[in-house]
């Protein structure tokens, strides 16, 4: 009986023994799921003591605490326990699911590493009131508010988002903040307007309560598509200073450092597609209030003289997102294609200024020349209808030069006379004239006889030559669709080429020469220029998924331009890769 109770005692100690050795090493967090306002706590425990800890990378997060480490070692009842912590504190940076890697140590000659732990990151959430805590005092203090112009406009529309950060007179902000989440405004055309570095406070209130705030920023929206549209929501990371319990030694009140994300929230747009009763057929998507005119420089000038015929569209509304209205003249008037003169500028309310499309137009014959009165139609979100502008004629007068085959038969038949014939009209002819001989020099067989005999069969050899070059040119088929492809791509790509030096009209040429292109071959609306509705289009049209992609990155690179700032090397690389992209897709367009 002895025996088998000293048996037992032994196997004890043993087992103690080996648990006591067994090494832990694992890691825990605060939550798995949390707001993207709100703070997440990593810890790595081992139970004995390691060398070389490598924590994970953290991917999603950025670090706003530790690492942090504690050490417990105690004995109890003679059993020794210890316990080694590497604590952090962790800011989401983004919405979306993530994984806290693996972290690894060195214990005794072994590598010990962490199972990774998968967390979730939601929309900002609403925090328990708690008037001693840093935290909710900050986050009850700091707003960011987003204030949208019009919930309901029109397709096109303009609407302004305005970013306002409210504080409150218990807080203060004294560092700069960071951006976490910056929304992308998807289906929608947007221009930010910025005023970074050059902040105006004002005072103003929240909820009724004295604030003061700041205007972040303006970003002016033209909705392309109808429906609820959503403005993803803007997110900050910004320090704030608290107020705490505890003064200096002068009976201050010491402040506390708080780092907070605030969001702005999501909104969401009833966007209201145009009204179809009333629907002009020359309406090309023009939404806002404009004025049309069509000029001319001069209107009296001489054959081979050239003159200058102005299209404008001035006002406010969506001035780059729609097509000038084209001129139709007469044959005899030779036209060269028009140049862009635009001046837009996009303010809190939208897009305001004009744009100008010049021809140059050179009559061949003498006469006049009408040019027909056209139309501009565009929707008015004020009155909510369509509005239709038409020009004045304009006369040009062409005083002096040749004149067209069908004017000098008409001159010819209205020119014919009966001739009365008069006893005297050849009373002053003399009769006795004194003539003398000359010699007379005959054309044949002199030098410029010979001359003008040899000329030709020198230039046989010459047209043999041209020809077989132009059979060989010809027959290369592949050569003649890469050349013509080239020439379409220079030819819609020839104003952004002009602005390269140039940042904003570099890339508003280039989109509208990328929007003008894809009207030319698919014949869609600029209403219907999704990213996605493109890609469909050319793909449907055996176009390379490689070449689709770039097309839809120069897009967004268009997009990105207007509030980022580019370099040269950029701009020619955008430039070169526009000119390849609109080659292969006109090359493999079926």
């Amino acid at each position: 009986m002895r025996r088998m109770q000293f048996l037992y005692i032994v196997l004890f100690l043993l087992g103690s023994g080996f648990l006591q050795a067994q090494v832990t090493f694992q890691s825990k967090v605060s939550k798995k799921k949390l707001g993207i306002n709100e703070r997440l706590r990593v810890d790595f425990e081992m139970n004995q003591d390691g060398d070389d800890f490598n924590p994970p990378d953290f991917a999603g997060f950025r670090i706003v605490g530790g690492p942090h480490q504690a050490i417990s070692n105690s004995w109890i009842n003679g059993k020794r326990s210890y316990s080694k912590t590497y604590t952090y504190t962790l800011s989401p940076k983004a919405k979306g699911k993530f994984t806290i890697g693996q972290a690894t140590i060195n214990i005794e000659g072994e590598t010990y590493k962490t199972t990774p732990i998968a967390v979730e990151v939601t929309s900002a959430v609403k925090k328990p009131k708690d008037g001693n805590n840093a935290d909710y005092l900050a986050s009850e203090n700091v707003h960011l508010i987003a204030e949208v112009s019009k919930a309901n406009p029109y397709l096109n529309e303009a609407i302004t988002v305005t970013y306002k950060l409210y504080v409150s007179h218990e807080v203060s902000i004294t560092s700069n903040w960071r951006e976490v989440d910056t929304p992308k405004y998807a289906d929608f055309w947007s221009q930010n307007i910025d005023s970074r570095g050059n902040y105006k406070i004002y005072d103003g209130t929240y909820k009724g309560e004295d604030y003061r705030y700041v205007v972040l920023r303006r970003t002016v929206l033209y909705p392309q598509k109808t429906g609820k549209l959503e403005i993803e929501p803007l997110s900050l990371d910004i320090p704030i200073d608290v107020k705490s319990k505890r003064r200096d030694i002068f009976g201050r009140r010491l402040m506390t450092r708080v780092n907070k994300t605030i969001s702005a929230g999501k909104r969401t747009i009833n966007v209201k597609p145009l009204p179809e009763e009333g629907r002009p057929i020359n309406f090309t998507g023009a939404v806002g209030d404009f004025d049309f005119n069509l000029s001319a420089n001069k209107t009296k000038l001489d054959a081979n003289e050239a003159l200058e015929l102005s299209v404008k569209v001035s006002g406010d509304g969506n001035l780059k997102l729609f097509d000038l209205p084209k001129l139709k003249l007469p044959s005899s008037l030779e036209v060269y294609e028009p140049s862009r003169a635009d001046n837009i500028r996009t303010q809190a309310k939208g897009m305001t200024g004009a744009m100008v499309e010049n021809y140059t137009v050179v009559p061949q014959f003498k006469g006049n020349y009408p040019i027909r009165p056209i139309s501009f139609s565009y929707f008015n979100p004020k009155t909510e209808a369509y509005e239709t502008l038409t020009s004045n004629e304009i006369l040009i007068e062409v005083e002096n030069g040749p004149l067209t085959s069908e004017s000098s038969e008409n001159n010819t038949a209205t020119s014919k006379q009966l001739v009365t014939l008069d006893k005297n009209q050849f009373k002053y002819i003399k009769l006795n004239a004194d003539l003398e001989s000359v010699e007379r020099a005959y054309f044949f067989k002199s030098k410029a006889f010979w001359m003008l005999l040899g000329i030709p069969f020198l230039f046989i050899p010459l047209a043999i030559f041209v020809g077989r070059k132009r059979k060989q040119r010809l027959a290369d088929v592949e050569g003649n669709r890469l050349r013509r492809a080239n020439q379409l791509a220079k030819k819609y790509l020839s104003e952004a080429k002009k602005n390269m030096t140039n940042q904003s009209a570099f890339y508003e040429s280039l989109e509208r020469a990328l929007h003008n292109y894809l009207k030319a071959k698919l014949n869609i609306e600029t209403s219907e220029m999704s990213k996605a509705h493109i890609s469909n289009a050319l793909l449907e049209r055996k176009v390379d998924m490689g070449v689709v992609g770039n097309f839809t990155d120069l897009l967004k690179s268009c997009e990105f331009a207007r509030y980022t700032p580019s370099s040269n090397v950029t701009i020619q690389k955008d430039y070169e890769t526009a000119v390849t992209t609109i080659s292969s897709i006109d090359k493999q367009f079926q």
